[in-house]
């Protein structure tokens, strides 16, 4: 599968922005999918996932509250929908996925994602 993310940009504290991460050559409902983002000179960290069949979902405590993440598999298409924007947001955003889950898992685990795309950059100011 390829993933293209999009949707990030400049914005200022408090402001949303949705990103989206379209895949191609395989259909998305086969992949569990998570986003992540890393800052400069940051590894990069787990931020959301979604199950593949869209039921389950999770985040890293930091953006619970603010940061939603969704899928809309007959667009082969995932979101990430984040309000109440803060500087330390910052980072260049990746959507990922990995194959040969069952429906319901989520997966967290950086490592055990095999296809990335190839980020979108959030850049928030305070």
């Amino acid at each position: 599968v390829q993933l293209q993310a999009s949707g990030g940009g400049l914005v200022q504290a408090g402001a949303s922005l949705r990103l989206t991460c379209a895949a191609s050559r395989r259909t998305l409902s086969m992949f569990a999918t998570g986003w992540f983002r890393q800052a400069p000179g940051k590894e990069r960290e787990f931020v959301a996932a979604i199950s593949r069949n869209g039921g389950r979902t999770t985040y890293t405590e930091s953006v619970k509250g603010r940061f939603t993440i969704s899928r809309d598999n007959g667009k082969n298409t995932m979101y990430l929908q984040m309000n109440n924007l803060e500087p330390e947001d910052t980072a260049i955003y990746y959507c990922a996925a990995r194959p040969g889950v069952v429906t319901h898992v989520v997966v967290t685990d950086r490592a055990k994602y095999s296809f990335w795309g190839q980020g979108t950059q959030v850049t928030v100011s305070s």
